[in-house]
């Protein structure tokens, strides 16, 4: 089972799953949290990894929303860390 990858290059946010690669402007990212709902709590949000991974990241743009569903959880501290301070992040 392939999980989601989060790097960054350069000022953008790169995730990547199975074939699918999402770039997003990190200075477009207004919160990075953790969403405790299963299914996600935006229903127009886009999301990306297999629903029943056990943690929920919800990343929100100025223009789209996207819940990555995953099993790491070094993934939250992570992607705090690259968006940091162009993002307001909490738990």
């Amino acid at each position: 089972m392939f999980d989601v990858s989060v790097k960054q290059i350069d000022d953008q946010l790169l995730i990547r799953w199975q074939f699918s690669r999402i770039e997003i402007p990190i200075s477009q990212i207004t919160s990075v949290t953790l969403d405790n709902t299963y299914g996600g709590s935006e229903p127009s949000a886009v999301r990306i990894g297999y629903a029943r991974s056990t943690e929920r990241i919800l990343i929100r743009t100025t223009n789209q929303s996207y819940i990555l569903f995953t099993s790491s959880e070094n993934m939250f501290p992570a992607i705090q860390a690259m968006v940091s301070p162009s993002a307001t992040s909490s738990i």
